[in-house]
Formats: structure tokens, sequence, C-alpha cells
């Protein structure tokens, strides 16, 4: 028989990757506000928690739980790295400062019914509640979703 309490704190740990998940959506397809690459990198762990919830719902014992716990964390340390570009801490990767319009073809740059898309630039903030970005805000929610997967995985 599984453990209710554990699949409890799963269940809350996952829905909260899958909220935060859907969150992003919200902003990129509801608010217009398109991610950067450093963004679409945070989402992958949240995704990955989900599914990884989904199966230790099913399947007792703390490796499942400790796997969402690294997941967590992998979205976190991402969402640090992110806040730091954003606040010129240090430098961001390549493809978020980057303004070329390098691997665009000339057919498609001239063509007027190709959308090629503006470059989204990492170390600029998007939007901000409290003085704190949406990596910002990734970071502590999902330190808080890391400790949820701990307590999971100590049931």
């Amino acid at each position: 028989m599984l453990n209710s309490a554990r699949n409890k704190l799963v269940a809350l740990a996952a829905g909260g990757s899958a909220l935060l998940l859907g969150g992003a959506f919200a902003f990129q397809y509801i608010g217009g506000l398109a991610p950067c690459q450093l963004c679409l990198y945070q989402r992958w762990p949240h995704a990955a928690a989900v599914l990884i919830g989904l199966v230790a719902l099913l399947v007792p014992g703390a490796a499942l739980p400790l796997l969402g716990a690294l997941a967590a964390l992998a979205t976190a340390g991402i969402g640090a790295f992110h806040v730091g570009v954003e606040q010129k801490w240090w430098e961001g990767l390549a493809s978020c400062t980057n303004s070329s319009i390098e691997g665009i073809s000339t057919a498609d740059l001239l063509n007027p019914d190709v959308t090629v898309g503006a470059v989204i630039h990492c170390d600029q903030i998007a939007w901000q509640m409290l003085g704190i970005s949406m990596a910002g805000w990734n970071v502590i929610l999902s330190l808080g979703l890391m400790l949820l997967w701990l307590r999971a995985a100590r049931r």
C-alpha cells in the first residue's frame, strides 16, 4: 500500500511544477511575453518533475521523490543563473545576448510571409513583481518545491 502522506507531498510538489509551467505558458500565450533561451531551459526540469510525480504516485520509495527534488533544484539553479544575467552580475549564454541574424537564410529575411521573430535577450527583465523577476520567482518557488520533494522522500 502506498504512503498517503508521501503521495500528498508528491502531488503537491508535482502540482506546483505543473502550475509554474502553466504560468510560464500563460505569460507566453496570453500575456504575449516571449521566453528567452534561459526561460525555456527552466521549463524542462518542471516538466520532468511533473512526470516524476505521476510515476511516484504509483511507485513507492524515496528514489523518485529524490529525483523530483533534483529536478526542482535544477530549475532553481538555471533560474539563479538567469537572475545573475538579468542583474548583469555575469555574462549570459551567447544565444541570450546575441542580436545576430546568423542561421536565418536570406530568402527568409526577404520573404514577408515568413516570421523570423525577435531575439529575446536573457539580460532584459520582461516582468517583475515586488522587484523580483520571473526567473527570481522561479528560484524561490522551486526551492520550496524541492523541500516538499525531500519531505516526500523521507516518508
